[in-house]
């Protein structure tokens, strides 16, 4: 069964982007949303795997929708990754102290987006 994994941006362009790279790998079955209050009800909804959650969103950032993820029984244990500009040491390990499981630099590679990802998702469901 593929890993469901959720893009979370609002930008539509690079949400169209990490959407194509990632469905390039067959293990993958993606959706997207274009804002953290919709990511809530979709990964609710859709119980993914994996979040990659944008950390700069209007109206809700990725920080306040990884808070209220973790504060719902139905999203509270997928893991989230955050997608991000802000890459330097101090942020990444804010980032990780909020809870995310990994930080990918924006912009990121298409090519080797998927990969990151497979390399994330196996690290947060642990060895085996």
């Amino acid at each position: 069964m593929p890993a469901r994994i959720l893009y979370v941006d609002d930008e539509d362009d690079i949400r169209e982007i990490a959407q194509m790279s990632l469905e390039l790998d067959p293990e993958f079955e993606v959706r997207s949303s274009p804002s953290g209050i919709k990511a809530l009800a979709d990964a609710a909804a859709w119980r993914p795997d994996l979040i990659l959650l944008d950390v700069m969103m209007p109206d809700m950032d990725g920080p306040e929708t990884l808070k209220r993820l973790g504060e719902s029984p139905a999203t509270a244990l997928i893991p989230v990754v955050f997608i991000t500009a802000r890459t330097q040491t101090h942020e990444v390990e804010r980032y990780l102290a909020m809870g995310a499981v990994g930080v990918i630099a924006k912009p990121f590679d298409p090519m080797a987006l998927a990969g990151e990802v497979r390399k994330l998702l196996s690290s947060a469901n642990g060895p085996g």
